[in-house]
């Protein structure tokens, strides 16, 4: 490096993408930009984006970082290796004098231009004994007048708030201020601002009364995770209510670029809600010749001939009758899409003593009678049953709230032994409850058949509202606002959990644009219509964090015990469980990593308790962003142990559990008879014609039962979409910036390590799916539990953990 005493030429390389990722060029000497019309205008970059970089070890008179001159970029660079398609690099000289400047480690960047562009990063070499830094950016810059304070990156060293270089701390705290906003106003689409709202947004009285939802969070009634805040104005006529319009207002740079391949699953399913798909389009027409099925092979014929209309779902892509059997009915409970609700039954458990009769010896207690026969359920009557009454008052639906009974064999897997089917007593107060057992032959086993799709349908309905929406997406998004709001960009939690936020906020803005919104997808295709939202509500009262690590999930639930000797220190009581057996697996690896991670920032507890960035950040999350849920039930992330805990279940949310119950969707669910998601007619009862229907054509009142066609095919249309990994997939134990996302070596070598193990876990899970002697990998539907596998191709794959809730 040149002297001290000499102002040098920092050398620098600057990486950008356009919006609508334009191609830069250089013609002439001049750089110029082609956009995809092929309209070529010169653009004087070089002129355009200014940057100034600001000390990290040299103050002035404030105390605030020495800030350089502003530099422009000078000159095209095409020898940059490993630079994406639409990523272009631009050299930059900055003049510095180390001896008076010190080290960079932070920059301002100006767009003079009245477009927006993605700035990737900016690199320097040279510096301090030519190391080279590096400032991961991955922002949208607007145009300089947008904003209210300079945009700000800093060089990708970690630090916790008190080991901050002294000279970088205002801007530090610049930039968490620009980020909280001050609460007012409705947001713009350059703004950067995280704040919280409830979700007041999901219905348009303003349109139809009949579209008017209640605001589900900030009351005791209706609790619910806060959402992000648009500042949209609110109705009139409804105070309450949040105005909608076509633009969600997320922070910028939760858009990310290049452009997810998830936009176009987002503008797929748009067009699929309001029936403009030119798949959907000729389905439709087709209603005038056939509403209904009137047989499964009518069902079938969605992925027949030369040209189906939609892929065969995994689930019949071996055995196409498979499905029916009681065993496969009971192991997707513990390796379908749902595979998290089954619960041991214990001497609390309500449960109908005329389920044991047929079990039960003279003498023996149903206490012994339980133990004996290792019961498990699926019992969905204390979230359902009170929805009921109002549901079924609808006309439209027909349903009940189930509770299955399963005995574990000594085969390992799973055995029905009863349904008990629950209704509002129609005097009032009090159920009528109707139990069902196997059958094999004639009306009984027709009668069993549909006692078994009831079950299923409350399943399938509490999966995608409770499982899916809110233990995953709604959950995780108050995280993502309160660690932007509290947590620097070079805090090392921030880090470390970024990946796991990466597009969520931008899934969840246009969920509730079009799948959980007042008529919307979820409302018009499941059974629970205008009281699904509330419904997930109501579940979200119970919910607690602690509880929701793959661990305490499954010993709260009974189906394991603690065991020192058993790998990860847990008995699975239901040995051959896939989803929990490899979801252990997942979980370890993401401790390990995790643990590995946080003792190497934090030294002792007391470095966790005296965090004040930490602090702030966990005390907003439980007392804002989880306001209504029971703050006695959270840790007080004071210590080395708790944040290692909390990091790997939000990780864990995030990545596998997420993975568990979406990607499986349309594998399981793509065949609406095996998932039904409504039910239209109750139980068929003797000498009534739907009785004697049932005994004359199974099949057809079977159909006439479950989802209708319409919906049918607008639902699977959906699954489809969001049971498929988009191009640009960032999975689990990878990261966007590859090896650059910190300057310290020993994370990156952790985490590299951490890829590495869950490559080993992979080959692991794949030679599990080849015991034939573990009946429930692949069940009697030939279909391998290969959902945790960590990897996966782009397509509908039934498999691959991406690192964030992203579709």
């Amino acid at each position: 490096m040149t002297s001290l005493n000499m102002v040098t030429k920092l050398k620098g390389t600057v990486v950008l993408m356009k919006k609508n990722a334009l191609n830069y060029k250089v013609i002439g000497g001049n750089t110029v930009v082609e956009n995809e019309g092929d309209t070529v205008r010169p653009t004087l970059l070089d002129t355009s984006v200014g940057f100034k970089l600001i000390s990290a070890s040299k103050a002035d008179a404030t105390g605030k970082g020495k800030v350089g001159k502003e530099t422009f970029m000078d000159g095209f660079v095409t020898s940059i290796p490993n630079l994406g398609d639409i990523q272009n690099a631009f050299s930059i000289h900055f003049e510095w004098d180390p001896n008076h400047m010190g080290i960079p480690g932070a920059f301002y960047v100006k767009n003079f231009t009245q477009d927006e562009i993605f700035l990737v990063s900016l690199t320097l070499e040279d510096v301090e004994s030519h190391e080279t830094t590096n400032f991961i950016c991955n922002s949208w810059i607007y145009n300089a007048e947008k904003y209210q304070t300079e945009r700000i990156f800093f060089a990708n060293k970690a630090y916790l708030l008190r080991e901050t270089p002294a000279p970088l701390l205002y801007y530090r705290q610049e930039e968490l201020n620009t980020l909280r906003g001050d609460g007012t106003g409705e947001r713009k689409e350059w703004d950067r601002i995280y704040d919280y709202d409830v979700y007041n947004d999901l219905g348009q009285p303003d349109q139809n009364p009949c579209l008017y939802r209640p605001v589900l969070g900030g009351s005791t009634a209706l609790p619910y995770p806060r959402r992000g805040r648009t500042g949209r104005k609110h109705l009139e006529k409804y105070p309450e209510t949040e105005s909608r319009s076509n633009y969600f207002y997320i922070p910028r740079d939760e858009l990310i670029i290049p452009p997810k391949s998830s936009d176009f699953v987002v503008n797929t399913i748009k067009s699929i809600s309001q029936y403009e798909t030119p798949q959907l389009r000729s389905l439709v027409r087709l209603q005038n010749d056939q509403v209904e099925f009137n047989s499964f092979d009518d069902v079938l014929s969605l992925f027949a001939g030369e040209h189906p209309k939609f892929s065969t779902p995994l689930v019949i892509q071996e055995d196409r009758t498979a499905w029916m059997t009681d065993e496969e009915f009971a192991r997707e409970m513990i390796a379908g899409v749902n595979p998290n609700v089954i619960k041991k039954v214990g001497n609390t458990t309500t449960i109908n003593k005329k389920h044991f009769e047929p079990y039960m010896q003279d003498g023996v207690s149903v206490e012994q009678t339980i133990k004996d026969l290792r019961l498990y359920v699926v019992d969905y009557q204390d979230a359902i049953l009170p929805y009921l009454r109002k549901v079924n008052a609808n006309g439209a639906a027909k349903a009940y709230a189930s509770t299955t009974l399963l005995s574990l064999q000594d085969d390992g897997t799973l055995k029905p032994i009863s349904i008990e089917l629950h209704v509002p007593h129609p005097a009032g107060d009090g159920t009528v409850t109707t139990i069902y057992t196997p059958a094999s032959e004639g009306v009984d086993a027709s009668i069993w058949h549909l006692a078994k799709a009831y079950a299923v349908v409350n399943d399938a309905c509490y999966h995608q509202l409770i499982s899916h929406w809110l233990n995953t997406h709604a959950v995780v998004e108050p995280f993502i606002i309160a660690t932007n709001r509290h947590l620097s960009v070079v805090h090392p939690i921030h880090k470390l959990l970024l990946p796991h936020y990466r597009n969520t906020m931008n899934i969840n803005a246009n969920a509730r644009d079009t799948l959980i919104k007042a008529g919307g997808i979820i409302e018009s295709t499941y059974l629970f219509g205008s009281y699904s939202m509330e419904l997930s509500s109501e579940v979200y009262k119970d919910w607690v964090f602690q509880d929701q690590g793959l661990p305490n999930d499954l010993i709260k639930r009974g189906v394991a015990v603690k065991d020192p000797k058993s790998p990860h220190g847990l008995r699975l009581l239901i040995e051959d469980y896939p989803y929990a057996v490899d979801g252990l697996e997942i979980w370890a690896a993401i401790k390990s990593w995790v643990d590995e991670y946080v003792n190497f920032y934090y030294k002792s507890d007391k470095d966790v308790k005296d965090d004040e960035e930490l602090k702030a950040f966990w005390k907003e999350l439980v007392e804002v962003g989880h306001g209504d849920s029971k703050t006695d039930k959270w840790v007080k992330l004071e210590t080395r142990t708790e944040l290692i805990e909390t990091c790997t279940t939000l990780i864990w949310i995030a990545s596998a559990l997420h993975a568990a119950v979406n990607f499986g969707q349309y594998p399981y669910g793509g065949y609406i008879v095996n998932r039904p998601t409504k039910s239209r007619r109750f139980m068929p009862e003797k000498g009534t014609p739907e009785y004697d229907e049932l005994a004359k054509d199974y099949e057809k009142a079977y159909l006439r039962t479950i989802t209708p066609k319409t919906d049918t095919v607008v639902n699977i249309s959906v699954m489809e979409q969001l049971s498929t990994h988009v191009s640009d997939e960032q999975y689990i134990g990878h990261r966007i910036e590859g090896d650059l996302w910190t300057y310290d070596s020993e994370p990156v070598e952790a985490f590299k390590k951490f890829g590495k193990k869950l490559a080993e876990i992979e080959q692991k899970l794949i030679e599990r799916n080849n015991d034939e002697s573990l009946r429930n990998r692949n069940g009697p539907v030939k279909m391998p539990y290969t959902v945790l596998y960590p990897s996966s191709e782009p397509g509908l794959t039934f498999r691959g953990i991406p690192n964030s809730v992203s579709i």
